[in-house]
């Protein structure tokens, strides 16, 4: 008996087989799967439509910048704290959270590039919601960006950084330049965290305990240095900058 040949293998098994095209495969299938072919009869009640009515990144710009009167989360300059040259940036929670998109993370860099040129110390105030989500993986570059910028500020120029935690400091803010001062001081009460308590409860299947996110218990495990009442702060950060070497520009 001679083997067939590739042919008459496929007259055996009922000649050239086709691809189905996908019309073809449901009809095999039986057509496209209905609710009845997994229910039967049933009285099916379509569940109501979901619409996301979130309004424009740039009209959420614009309302903040109207209703704050900022230009955005932040605000950095240069001025003189009881007669010592400083670098200031001051994060506003009331500007979508304070969070941290392409523009904050810029301006914030540029202080620090600033403050390096000019031999500044430098005071950040944090109170933010962490990386802005509307500009997703540009948000988060922010974070390694601060941190080059402060690393040649601290590292090659042995320059000055004070970390001022306000409540809340959260997210991508805490996990870079939030807690990269040479002095990190919180005041009393902040809420300070990277993952909230309900985040961290619903992914880990664990509980946090009320208050631990907060700034007194975070001291007693070291996460900053002193917690200091907003009032003491003028003091206590001019004695801290005369003790690393900057003093008024009227001193002699």
């Amino acid at each position: 008996m001679e083997e067939n040949k590739e042919g008459d293998k496929q007259e055996e098994l009922g000649g050239p087989m086709e691809e189905n095209k996908e019309g073809d495969k449901q009809e095999e299938l039986g057509g496209p799967m209905e609710e009845e072919d997994l229910f039967g009869e049933f009285e099916f009640e379509e569940e109501e439509e979901i619409v996301f009515e979130e309004e424009p990144y740039k009209d959420r710009l614009a309302f903040y910048q109207k209703e704050t009167g900022l230009t955005e989360a932040i605000q950095t300059g240069t001025g003189q704290l009881n007669g010592i040259p400083v670098a200031i940036g001051v994060m506003d929670f009331r500007f979508i959270g304070g969070s941290m998109g392409s523009v904050v993370g810029e301006k914030i860099t540029r202080l620090i590039e600033s403050a390096t040129n000019q031999f500044l110390p430098l005071i950040i105030v944090c109170a933010s919601g962490g990386a802005r989500m509307q500009e997703g993986g540009v948000s988060l570059i922010q974070m390694a960006k601060i941190s080059c910028a402060l690393y040649d500020y601290q590292v090659n120029k042995k320059l000055f950084y004070i970390s001022i935690l306000a409540s809340p400091t959260t997210g991508g803010v805490t996990a870079s330049f939030g807690t990269l001062g040479d002095i990190i001081i919180a005041e009393p009460d902040a809420y300070i965290a990277f993952a909230g308590k309900r985040v961290i409860e619903q992914t880990l299947n664990i509980t946090v305990p009320e208050g631990s996110q907060e700034a007194e218990p975070l001291f007693e495990k070291g996460i900053f240095d002193p917690i200091i009442p907003r009032d003491f702060l003028k003091h206590v950060i001019t004695e801290l900058f005369q003790f690393h070497g900057f003093f008024p520009l009227n001193h002699k």
